[in-house]
C-alpha cells in the first residue's frame, strides 16, 4: 500500500463535488487526494508550493557549485564582461 504523505485526505469524488470547500477546510495543510483509497495527487497550499520550488532551486544550485568546485578559476574584471 502506498503511504499517504499528508495529515488530511479526501476522495477524488469529494474533491469534484466542492473543491473550494476542500481547500477551505484544509486550513493551510496539504491534502492527499485518494482514488480507490490510494494517493493519486496532493493539494498543496500556494505558499508551500512556492517554498518547495525555492528549495528545489537551492538544491540544484548547490549541486552545480559542487560539480564546478574543482574547475580552474579565471579572473576577469567587470569591464571585461
Amino acid at each position: 500500500m502506498d503511504p499517504i504523505l499528508a495529515t488530511r485526505s479526501i476522495s477524488v469524488t469529494e474533491l469534484k463535488r466542492n473543491p473550494s470547500a476542500v481547500i477551505a477546510s484544509a486550513e493551510g495543510e496539504s491534502v492527499a487526494v485518494l482514488v480507490h483509497n490510494r494517493p493519486s495527487a496532493y493539494l498543496v497550499p500556494a505558499e508551500t508550493w512556492a517554498l518547495l520550488l525555492e528549495r528545489l532551486e537551492d538544491l540544484e544550485l548547490a549541486e552545480l557549485v559542487q560539480a564546478r568546485k574543482d574547475e580552474t578559476r579565471v579572473r576577469v574584471t567587470l569591464d571585461e564582461l
